[in-house]
């Protein structure tokens, strides 16, 4: 396995250096304006990289008091521990924090300076070289925790800049500065054009998640601002190639379609088992072309439903990532299946995918825009975004993009909503919305079960009440029959008498025909629908649980036998009782004078003759 492991490192490393020659790859830094305000002698204006998490004030600024820390000066470890706080008092400016590079993850610098109270942090670099951008740890499981929850912006400052704040400090100054990130987010005009570099594999650890929260969370302001024509949204997706000498080999074959040309990493980092690099290339494709046939029909929003709905449908671990259940959602968006299929071509062929060619091509920077290579990856007005993926920061982002004065309303409302509902029920199974999540309602006191999308069925008790429970159900000669049952069952079965699958239909036995009732020699039968009647000729009286006829005359003289039966059984209890009473005052009796005898004999009384009284004698 681990032989495995590093080979597929290997492998990996190789097609990332295969992408791009090394004289075209090119990486672009994110900055915003930095200006100085006090004191006098460090004035002026500089850049700083803008960290590639937190939330940046996109389309704002930030006046702060910069404060360096006596202790922990590289922020590695909770200010709490030196009782050191950033918080501001009421009245003063914000507490910017300048901490220096080195020891652990920019990350948890920031985090623990914004736990300390800090409203913005800078990192002065501890070498001389050009600003990079402060990245997330990749694949750390204990540092998604806290990345998550960062929300004050950060930036990287060059080493020399770094020195001079902190000398400043040192001496006494106040140092006063501005934040200014407007320039960041191009805004030459009233449309914003953004990007959004993504994958279809949810098995990809920390990122995969948070990307997939965040297009569920973002889908209605996208949507809402891609119906005004606000926006022209345009999703991408990464691939890879294979080098030529590898691409008859076994790892090639299993990460790649085309003979090589388009590749993925494997979602589990394990050739052996589980899917493969080529399910997600695959997959990643079929998004392209349900994009491509939703843009066509002029309704490309449609792409993000059929993103979050892939996801809660199909996911790996349920090992639904598949054609049939991606095929079941495209139709369930009313998408025209065979134009998405003619679009994603033959994987198979020794060909180029014009599809996935053009995206190869797209990941190559151009302009302002660096060369893409981390996923996922936000591009605004042809610059790519900085920051935190949630919901809130990338809608600033965004509205940041416009021109002045022509931002649309929905940047100016607190929140952005969208009723998904209205065109087809949103894609769900009749009424099952919930934020353009499919779910299974519960009416009336009972609760529907299914997968929301295409089933949801009536379970538990009560469910008769909604609609028979879906069961078969019948009303003949004011008598009415069903096949559904409260017994917390959701199955329909037939009801006695009737036969059938309880769902569609449920025929009427014939009893009498198929001789399952009134089989004695003097029985006539009659069935009528869903019963039967047994009778007899003549003078006689049917027996139903013994299926049998027997004379009415015997019946009378049975029920006179019955009759002594009981007077006698009555007789012998009031005898009995009678017995009881005098037997119980016998005995009282009895009981009495042997005890009046006993106290005769211990304890005379004043009365009897013979007997000295001794307590009259001492009275008197």
């Amino acid at each position: 396995m681990k032989l495995l492991r590093s080979f597929l490192c290997f492998f990996l490393s190789f097609l990332l250096i295969s992408f791009v020659p090394s004289s075209m790859a090119r990486f672009a830094v994110e900055k915003n304006s930095l200006t100085v305000t006090s004191p006098e002698n460090i004035k002026g204006t500089h850049d700083s990289a803008i960290g590639n998490f937190g939330i940046p004030q996109y389309g704002g600024t930030m006046a702060g008091n910069v404060v360096f820390p006596k202790d922990n000066q590289k922020g590695c470890k909770e200010f709490d521990e030196f009782g050191i706080s950033f918080k501001s008092k009421p009245g003063a400016l914000p507490v910017i924090v300048l901490l220096d590079r080195g020891n652990c993850f920019f990350a948890l610098k920031v985090w623990n300076a914004q736990k300390a109270g800090a409203s913005a942090v800078l990192v002065a670099d501890d070498i001389d070289e050009n600003l990079i951008t402060m990245d997330t740890p990749e694949e750390d499981g204990s540092a998604a925790k806290y990345i998550e929850n960062i929300t004050i912006p950060s930036a990287l400052i060059e080493k020399s800049f770094g020195e001079k704040l902190k000398n400043a400090i040192s001496g006494g100054d106040m140092v006063n500065i501005n934040l200014d990130w407007r320039e960041s987010v191009p805004h030459p005009d009233a449309r914003v054009e953004y990007e959004l570099w993504t994958n279809s594999n949810d098995e990809c650890g920390v990122k995969c998640d948070m990307l997939m929260e965040f297009l569920k969370d973002f889908k209605g302001a996208a949507q809402i601002l891609e119906k005004g024509g606000y926006t022209q949204f345009t999703p991408h997706y990464i691939t890879w190639y294979c080098p030529q000498a590898f691409t008859l080999s076994k790892q090639c074959k299993s990460q790649c379609i085309n003979h090589g040309r388009y590749c993925a990493p494997d979602p589990e980092q394990d050739f052996s088992s589980g899917y493969d690099g080529k399910d997600v290339v695959i997959e990643n494709l079929r998004q392209l072309c349900v994009f491509k046939v939703a843009n066509e029909t002029k309704k490309p929003w449609v792409w993000w439903d059929y993103v979050t709905d892939f996801q809660i449908r199909c996911p790996m671990k349920e090992k639904k990532y598949n054609k049939e259940c991606a095929d079941s959602v495209i139709n369930s968006l009313g998408l025209d299946l065979k134009k998405i299929e003619r679009c994603m071509g033959d994987p198979n062929a020794d060909s180029e995918n014009p599809i996935l060619k053009d995206e190869q091509d797209a990941q190559v920077g151009k302009g302002s825009r660096g060369d893409v290579t981390i996923l996922p990856t936000l591009v605004i007005n042809n610059r790519q975004y900085r920051g935190k993926l949630e919901k809130g920061a990338v809608s600033k982002a965004i509205c940041s993009g416009f021109e002045e004065a022509t931002e649309p309303a929905v940047c100016l409302s607190s929140d952005v909503e969208t009723n998904e509902c209205l065109n087809n029920n949103g894609g769900c199974w009749q009424d099952t919305f919930r934020g353009r999540l499919c779910e299974c309602p519960l009416v009336d006191g009972v609760q529907f079960k299914g997968d929301g999308y295409t089933t949801c069925e009536a379970s538990g008790p009560g469910r008769c009440k909604i609609n028979n429970g879906d069961c078969w159900h019948e009303v003949r000669n004011g008598h009415a029959f069903t096949a559904c049952s409260d017994n917390g069952k959701v199955n329909c079965q037939c009801p006695v008498g009737f036969k059938g699958n309880g769902v569609k239909n449920c025929e009427d036995i014939d009893e009498c025909k198929e001789k399952k009732a009134c089989q004695c020699p003097e029985c006539s039968c009659k069935n009528t629908w869903g019963r039967y009647n047994c009778s007899c000729s003549g003078d006689l009286l049917y027996i139903k649980d013994h299926d049998t006829c027997i004379s009415k005359t015997a019946s009378q003289q049975g029920k006179s036998a019955w009759a002594a039966l009981w007077v006698i059984f009555v007789g012998l209890v009031v005898a009995a009782g009678g017995a009881y009473l005098v037997y119980k005052y016998r005995i009282r009796s009895y009981m009495d004078s042997e005890i009046r005898a006993i106290m005769a004999q211990y304890m005379p009384l004043d009365s009897q003759e013979g007997v000295v009284n001794h307590v009259n004698e001492e009275r008197a």
